[in-house]
């Protein structure tokens, strides 16, 4: 490839590291989780709900990023499994509140050593995983503020 496509080339694309690890970061969460019968997506909205418990399908998305026709299936599965309840807004009934099941809350107990698992699954130090941390924020920040200009 001439130095004209350079810029083309794989190995210097950010975007590529970038995809490779969050799938297989991802990958590595998938025997952690299925102990507790969760999905990696399913476990991203417990850990919401064990923050915002009683929120608002559209509070959940919104934080999430994640659409209405991903997000209702996912809902309609941790209700099946008993981890949360979906009641209509006496407000607006367009609007379904999500609330934790005792068992939902119960299970927060039993994901407190996920994040260990996977610091280890990973191998960064405790500063290194900060400092990533810290650089994956600025680069989703960077991205927001630009759609807004």
């Amino acid at each position: 490839m001439s130095d004209k496509y350079e810029a083309l080339r794989l190995k210097n694309q950010l975007c590529f590291p970038l995809y490779l690890c969050a799938k297989e970061v991802t990958r590595k969460y998938t025997p952690i989780l299925d102990e507790l019968d969760l999905t990696y997506t399913q476990y991203v909205v417990m850990m919401y709900l064990w923050e915002q418990d009683g929120c608002t399908v559209h509070q959940i998305g919104d934080t999430l990023m994640l659409d209405p026709s991903t997000l209702t299936p996912l809902l309609k599965k941790l209700e099946s499994k008993g981890y949360i309840s979906r009641t209509r807004s006496e407000t607006d009934e367009r609007s379904l509140n999500i609330v934790l099941t005792e068992k939902g809350s119960a299970l927060k107990d039993k994901a407190l050593s996920v994040p260990e698992q996977m610091r280890c699954c990973i191998g960064l130090t405790p500063e290194e995983g900060a400092a990533l941390y810290g650089l994956i924020m600025k680069v989703l920040n960077n991205i927001e503020n630009t759609e807004k200009e």
